[in-house]
């Protein structure tokens, strides 16, 4: 398996990044949303209780932090609903290894993981492997990076933040 190093992983978070960076709606700022749904349908809750991503439907959603979030039933919905803030992925929904380099990513929904009952998504599996060699660090460059990042457009992102 090739080592990847960390200018390698964020010259393509960058790339990609600038490849696929779009005028940010409001509700794009603070949740990644693609097609419309937060985290692009794929159902929050069923990570936790089926442990994989299953696709939400359009007849069951719920509003939570100005979008609309997509669910596989309604038991999955109203679960959501009673607790958002234990279901709801970490850092809106985007890259949890792109906002430690200080970048909103967009995610897939295969690459994920809960760490200490919360989700984090990743932009690939390439890089959910990048994230898993020191996900409390990480965890902790994301988290402190979120406050400066948060109400900002993904594509006025442009530099990383290097912390040591």
């Amino acid at each position: 398996m090739p080592l990847y190093t960390s200018k390698s992983v964020l010259l393509g978070l960058t790339a990609l990044f600038s490849a696929t960076a779009m005028s940010a709606s409001a509700d794009e700022i603070t949740t990644f949303t693609k097609s419309g749904v937060a985290i692009g349908g794929t159902d929050p809750v069923a990570y936790f209780t089926q442990g994989k991503p299953v696709a939400g439907s359009d007849d069951y959603t719920a509003e939570y932090d100005d979008v609309t979030w997509q669910f596989a039933s309604a038991e999955n919905r109203d679960t959501f609903l009673a607790d958002p803030a234990k279901y709801a992925p970490q850092y809106g929904g985007f890259c949890a290894f792109g906002a430690a380099m200080g970048f909103k990513v967009p995610v897939v929904p295969e690459a994920w993981s809960i760490v200490d009952g919360k989700l984090y998504l990743n932009n690939s599996l390439t890089v959910q492997e990048r994230f898993e060699e020191d996900v409390p660090g990480y965890i902790n460059k994301a988290t402190l990076n979120w406050d400066i990042i948060k109400d900002k457009k993904p594509e006025d992102l442009k530099e990383p933040i290097i912390r040591d």
